[in-house]
């Protein structure tokens, strides 16, 4: 698939979609603007000018991505959104991210190979997918990625009784839990307690013991800048603890 794409997900309460990623392929071309918009952050950078473009062409077969200006970058494709509708009527931004319904998530680490859990708001949702990036850093400091076409292949699944109930995942590097808020704080302390109640399922202990390991071995991230209100993943390392 490519594009923004929807599809039904019929499933409603304990059980969730397991969004299992198996391929992403970009195109050959991509873009990334700095500085387009007035606000804060770009105001701090100094970027007060006209915006500032890179125009990419993009191997896909030799993962590399070479700019207009003759800088090569790794590729490591990924969608930026994937994600439910939220539960309250009306119409609703795709920009910010929901703790209860994913969407503009923008994680690099949701490449080929990770497994996406989402809760289903409402019954009968849509899950949607879009946004193809080709490249990007914790962050997507300018708010765009290696913004390119798409090609996705996605195989949904269905789990009963996942240790965690927000949105969450499994990585061939680890596992990745999820925080989004205006205040950088409360992104980050969602993340972290869904981390610790994860760890708690995993390892058997209290949560003052699973808070105690999270903090010799879970890595807190800046997911992105970019969607109005913050993003925050813990990452827990595969085999960081043994």
């Amino acid at each position: 698939m490519s594009g923004n794409v929807a599809m039904t997900c019929r499933y409603y309460g304990i059980s969730r979609p397991a969004v299992r990623i198996v391929s992403f392929r970009p195109g050959n071309w991509g873009w990334t603007v700095a500085g387009a918009k007035d606000n804060a952050l770009n105001c701090a950078l100094g970027l007060t000018g006209p915006p500032s473009w890179l125009l990419w062409e993009i191997d896909a077969d030799g993962g590399t991505a070479t700019s207009d200006r003759g800088h090569t970058v790794r590729t490591s494709p990924f969608l930026g959104v994937i994600g439910m509708p939220p539960d309250e009527p009306g119409r609703h931004s795709t920009i910010p991210p929901r703790s209860t319904a994913g969407g503009n998530i923008d994680c690099r680490e949701l490449t080929a190979g990770a497994i996406l859990f989402l809760p289903v708001p409402v019954p009968g949702a849509l899950l949607h997918l879009g946004d193809g990036h080709a490249a990007q850093g914790d962050g997507e400091v300018s708010g765009t990625a290696i913004e390119s076409p798409m090609k996705a292949e996605v195989v949904l699944d269905i789990v009963a009784d996942a240790p965690v109930s927000g949105l969450h995942a499994v990585t061939p590097n680890g596992r990745i839990t999820f925080g989004f808020n205006v205040d950088l704080d409360v992104a980050m302390a969602e993340a972290l307690a869904a981390m610790v109640t994860w760890m708690q399922w995993l390892y058997d202990v209290d949560r003052g013991t699973a808070t105690a390991l999270a903090s010799t071995v879970v890595d807190m991230r800046v997911t992105q800048v970019a969607n109005e209100t913050w993003g925050v993943h813990a990452v827990l390392a595969a085999g960081a603890i043994t």
